[in-house]
């Protein structure tokens, strides 16, 4: 097998599962049993508690989720707000409040609870039928648009968080509505006489599992494994009437029976969801079929198509997959509900099998691009993670399609449940958090207390609190880890060797012993596979879980004109006042001098003089003054380039909504086409039929007679077509005035549209833009020239 990264001066990683795994069938333990303490992840999940859940529960009232609830409850038939999906939200975020309610009692948020769970119940139809969308909106038809409706995915969903409610409080009335509505979906699909379908988003496959195992109803689980065996008979197809010939069913993995799926497709959400939802099933049936795709998949999705921070999904155009190693990096889209999606499956595989590389990747996942997706205050959000940003992609608030942050929000308040499993008369340790862990293993009660500053620190301690028992302790001895020393009860343990990925020790353990762990922390050079055409000549630092980033704040020179030499040493250096406390790495660049090009075609390039870097974990960035990222580091001098005058303005727009990056007008990526999804875009979306703008300022007056723009196109999957007209305006004094153009402004697809006009001398230009009565629209880039001597 081949890595798609590789960390210099240690061994070849292989992140991938091994090709005949053993089949262990761990157990997970739950949540509820580990108690996390430390000083990384406890005070973000306390922000979590305190501060998203109740800004994601505020949101869902704001944004009309609730409300939307109130009207099905009612049998209201107008008012509706938002996509078909408004549903899902509201679940996640119960799902993410129910979690804190398990670990941190809170009688107010309780209530609030039970006050949304008895809106719920009231729009709940008779058979148990519940989606607010078809309710009110279309009220009478059902299951009519598996394929883009979001019904089953939504009542996904809600399963979850009723499963997450009643294991947190033992409470049945959210369980009551759920197993309702399960059995009104059991009543319609299945095998004859009952019809045929599958969910045009998966997600429900998994949580019927998690149902029919809280409530033992084996019904439950036959329905998840109706969905998941007969996913790929081209039912959307049918369902759409569109002809077989004609049909491409990979952005919703139907293209082939689940059995053949080679590698990863189509919407990454999607796509990871299915495979949890496969891997659950296969657990319970050893289907070997499904056990062998899952097999090929997983290689196929860690060996070409991982983001090295853990996130999966390089394309906005359909929030998913292109081809093995497209892995760009300013336009990744790595959506961070993908991220969360793939950390669920390695953790199922990692329970199946007992391979410690699966959990490998879930923390990965969960270290990088899940925890970059929430602010350092909690309070807004990453919907796009990519690794490279020239300053203009932030997080947001909320977003109009919600569904990350409520995403982020859950995971973290169930952190502890990706910890630890069990085996007969084994515990496994899959991460490392202080705290305490309280559970049972082959029956008989286990306490095992956690000292580690982990990941700053690699010394990790356990100790015992049992009745005298032989037990197998599992510890993971991480991929990016060279070596570490073992020892018990202060003795050291010679010749350990991983088993699958875990340092075992099995011995009578009794209380008081202690187990010493040091994983040792080197920093690390990570170079891609070279199919990756966006690394080529690039390497990014890591320190054990943690993926590092340059921020333009910490630097004088533009991030973009420096370089760092494979040999040169880089340090870590704790630093206990940035960013909430986080070990930074440090080093010296090489910067190139800029160039004056003037009326040049050619001139010698400029020696490169030494300055200081500083990186930081990737996680954090974006929570300082807004400037340059980049993960992957050039290891040569980059060439010079001429920006035009654009690159120096300063840029407003009539109007933004949350997922608009007006900035993305002027940050020099050229699209290939009018249909390319960039990871900043300026549209005006959801407006319609209006004139709107975007403006370019300058500090000192300068003197343009021409302009060119690339126009954005998503025919096919949005709402944004080319303008109906657009013109150049400048500003004279206190008045914008119409430039004087020669010709006409052309407006054409896949291509610049220029106009020359009249030479004016101003500090601002305004490209003005006429919306199309039924249709929005955006810019990928507009350039504008001054006139030359």
């Amino acid at each position: 097998m081949k890595a798609l990264f590789v960390l210099l001066g240690v061994a070849p990683v292989l992140l991938a599962a091994p090709g005949t795994p053993s089949f262990a069938k761990l157990d997970a333990v739950p949540f509820t049993q580990v108690e996390i303490n430390d000083r990384f992840w406890a005070p973000r999940r306390e922000i979590n508690r305190t501060v998203s859940i109740p800004i994601n529960l505020e949101n869902l009232e704001k944004s009309g989720n609730l409300e939307n609830l109130r009207l099905a409850a009612r049998r209201a038939t107008t008012g509706f707000q938002g996509p078909v999906f408004m549903d899902s939200d509201v679940y996640k975020a119960l799902e993410a409040a129910s979690y804190s309610l398990a670990t941190h009692p809170d009688p107010a948020l309780d209530q609030k609870l039970d006050e949304i769970i008895a809106i719920l119940a009231a729009a709940q139809h008779p058979d148990g039928y519940l989606n607010s969308y078809y309710t009110v909106k279309e009220p009478g038809v059902r299951w009519v648009n598996l394929r883009d409706n979001h019904e089953l995915y939504c009542a996904g969903h809600l399963f979850e968080a009723a499963v997450a409610h009643f294991q947190a409080t033992g409470k049945r009335n959210f369980l009551t509505v759920a197993t309702k509505f399960a059995d009104c979906i059991d009543g319609v699909f299945g095998p004859p006489p009952k019809r045929m379908g599958y969910p045009g988003h998966p997600e429900i496959e998994l949580a019927l599992v998690k149902l029919a195992r809280v409530t033992g109803e084996a019904r439950y689980f036959e329905l998840a494994r109706f969905f998941v065996e007969h996913r790929g008979q081209r039912f959307f197809a049918t369902e759409h009437r569109t002809p077989l010939e004609r049909y491409h069913g990979d952005y919703w993995q139907d293209d082939v029976p689940i059995t053949e799926h080679r590698n990863i497709k189509g919407h990454a959400v999607r796509a990871a969801y299915l495979m949890s939802g496969v891997t659950d099933v296969v657990r319970e049936t050893g289907d070997s079929d499904l056990l062998r795709m899952l097999h090929r998949v997983w290689r196929n999705t860690v060996e070409r198509n991982l983001y090295l921070t853990g996130g999966i999904g390089p394309s906005a155009h359909n929030e998913g997959f292109t081809q093995d190693y497209d892995l760009p990096n300013a336009t990744a889209y790595q959506e961070t509900c993908a991220t969360i999606a793939l950390a669920q499956w390695g953790h199922r595989l990692a329970c199946l099998h007992g391979d410690a590389r699966f959990a490998d990747v879930v923390e990965r996942a969960l270290y990088n691009g899940v925890l970059a997706g929430v602010s350092q205050d909690g309070q807004r959000f990453f919907y796009v993670n990519p690794l490279e940003s020239r300053g203009q992609h932030h997080r947001s608030p909320w977003f109009g399609c919600a569904c990350c942050p409520p995403n982020v929000a859950r995971t973290l308040a169930s952190l502890g449940g990706y910890a630890y499993a069990t085996g007969p008369d084994a515990l496994y340790v899959n991460l490392y958090l202080q705290g305490v862990l309280k559970t049972q293993v082959s029956g008989h009660d286990v306490r095992l207390l956690v000292n580690t500053d982990y990941p700053w620190d690699g010394r990790v301690t356990f100790q015992w609190d049992l009745e005298p028992r032989q037990l197998a302790l599992h510890l993971r001895l991480p991929g990016w880890c060279p070596q570490a020393r073992v020892s018990v009860n202060g003795e050291r343990v010679n010749r350990l060797e991983p088993v699958a990925g875990y340092l075992v020790l099995n011995r009578t353990w009794r209380a008081g012993d202690r187990v010493d762990l040091d994983l040792a922390l080197p920093v690390t050079r990570v170079v891609a596979h070279p199919s990756v055409e966006a690394n080529r000549g690039r390497f990014a630092l890591q320190r054990g879980p943690l993926v590092y980033c340059l921020e333009q704040v910490d630097h004088t020179e533009p991030l973009d004109a420096l370089c760092v030499s494979a040999d040169d040493a880089v340090t870590a250096q704790a630093d206990d006042t940035l960013l909430g406390g986080v070990v930074t790495l440090r080093g010296q660049a090489r910067v190139v001098g800029e160039l004056d090009w003037g009326r040049r075609l050619y001139q010698p390039m400029p020696p490169a003089r030494s300055v200081p870097f500083k990186a930081v974990p990737y996680y954090a960035w974006d929570n300082r003054a807004a400037g340059w990222m980049k993960v992957w580091l050039p290891l040569t001098p980059p060439l010079p380039r001429a920006g035009g005058p654009e690159a120096q303005a300063a840029v407003t727009v009539s109007f933004a909504n949350s997922n608009s990056q007006p900035g993305g007008i002027n940050d020099g990526v050229e699209p290939k086409n009018s249909g390319e999804q960039p990871a900043a875009l300026c549209h005006w979306w959801p407006r319609k039929n209006t004139e709107e703008w975007v403006q370019y300022t300058w500090p000192q007056p300068r003197t343009f007679g021409s302009a060119r723009v690339y126009w954005f196109d998503d025919t096919g999957r949005g709402a944004c077509r080319l303008p109906a007209a657009w013109r150049i305006e400048y500003r004279d004094q206190d008045a914008w005035k119409p430039v004087a153009v020669e010709g006409t402004y052309p407006v054409a697809l896949d291509q610049w549209c220029a106009v020359r006009f009249a030479p004016v001398t101003t500090t601002a230009l305004r490209l003005v833009v006429q919306l199309k009565p039924d249709w929005a629209a955006g810019a990928h880039e507009w350039q504008v020239f001054e006139v030359e001597d």
